[in-house]
């Protein structure tokens, strides 16, 4: 699942680079320079919940994963 998100994540942002990533046990963190949160999050959280949906159809046996996104 982190490798789908480092992907998806690599290609919204204009410098990859700069995105930091944690794992937290259960949660995985996301911190996005502000110049890109914008393009991350999406107009009232669309790409968010997009990427959220396809973390979800890409689970296995129904497991749950989840991420947030944070300001760097």
């Amino acid at each position: 699942m982190e490798e789908l998100i480092k992907f998806v994540l690599s290609h919204l942002v204009d410098d990859p680079s700069a995105i930091v990533y944690e794992n937290n046990g259960d949660k995985f963190i996301v911190k996005v320079p502000k110049s890109d949160m914008g393009r991350v999050i999406g107009r009232n959280g669309r790409i968010a919940k997009a990427i959220r949906t396809v973390l979800k159809a890409a689970s296995k046996n129904g497991q749950y994963f989840n991420f947030d996104i944070v300001e760097a």
